[in-house]
């Protein structure tokens, strides 16, 4: 009986050994990535199918702010995150001390101004109501788009990081007003024009090709990036992604999808 026991005592020892064993290789075939809905997520499912033929398993975890995804990649609770430009991860990582690196540029979501109650620029009546992304890089590409096209006059026209202090001329008054990006298109009804990142536009149903006051062309630097940390960047399933999202069926997918609301970088 002494014998039996033993035997069995071994055997559950094995098989909970074994377990053991199996569990970091099904995490270690896994790859999480946070992103906003709109394109980000939306892109990331195209290249699902692909991962999954090489092997690698692509969890997409959807938020709808510009911090936590960053926040946990650097906490090591998530991999990577698809959903910033480089001057935002500039900015947040000064910030907040973190060091995100950039592992590969996807697209480009051209940046633009909306109203619902002016149908150009020209009626923007003196006095009008603007708001703008309270986050330094999309502030100052919001005020970069208005001083391009002549509302405001910047101290440095090329200052990326430029916020409503560096406004030296303003012919119009406008009166500005910061919010989290997230927020801004619910203020379409309350002000007169309201700076918007793409993704949040798409987001709102608005085609920011029909839709937008003002634009950026397709020359915007404004890249968004797949990124993750310096001890994950090399890893061979991030390569994988890498390679997937700048591959030929993404571009595909987003010239057929977003109808240059949104633009391959590659």
């Amino acid at each position: 009986m002494k014998n039996m026991l033993l035997a069995a005592l071994s055997a559950t020892l094995a098989l909970l050994l074994l377990a053991g064993c199996a569990a970091p290789k099904g995490d270690a075939d896994t790859l999480t990535v946070a992103a906003t809905a709109v394109p980000h997520a939306e892109i990331l499912k195209q290249v699902q199918p692909i991962l999954a033929k090489e092997g690698v398993k692509l969890q997409i975890r959807v938020f709808a702010d510009y911090v936590q995804p960053n926040t946990q990649v650097a906490e090591k609770t998530i991999d990577l995150n698809y959903f910033q430009t480089k001057p935002y991860l500039d900015a947040f990582n000064r910030e907040h001390g973190t060091r995100l690196v950039p592992v590969v540029g996807v697209h480009i979501e051209p940046f633009g101004a909306y109203s619902r109650k002016v149908r150009s620029i020209d009626q923007l009546p003196a006095g009008a109501s603007v708001t703008l992304p309270n986050d330094p890089s999309n502030e100052g590409r919001a005020l970069l788009l208005l001083a391009k096209h002549g509302l405001i006059t910047l101290k440095d026209p090329a200052n990326a990081l430029a916020t409503p202090k560096d406004i030296t001329a303003n012919p119009k008054q406008l009166k500005f007003r910061e919010l989290e990006a997230a927020m801004l298109p619910r203020t379409l009804d309350e002000v007169d024009l309201a700076l918007i990142n793409t993704n949040y536009a798409l987001a709102a149903g608005l085609n920011p090709t029909r839709d937008a006051l003002l634009i950026e062309d397709k020359d915007s630097p404004y890249v968004n990036y797949l990124v993750g940390r310096a001890d994950n960047q090399h890893d061979p399933r991030v390569e994988k992604l890498a390679k997937a999202l700048t591959g030929p069926e993404v571009k595909a997918f987003i010239e057929q999808k977003y109808h240059g609301a949104v633009l391959p970088a590659f």
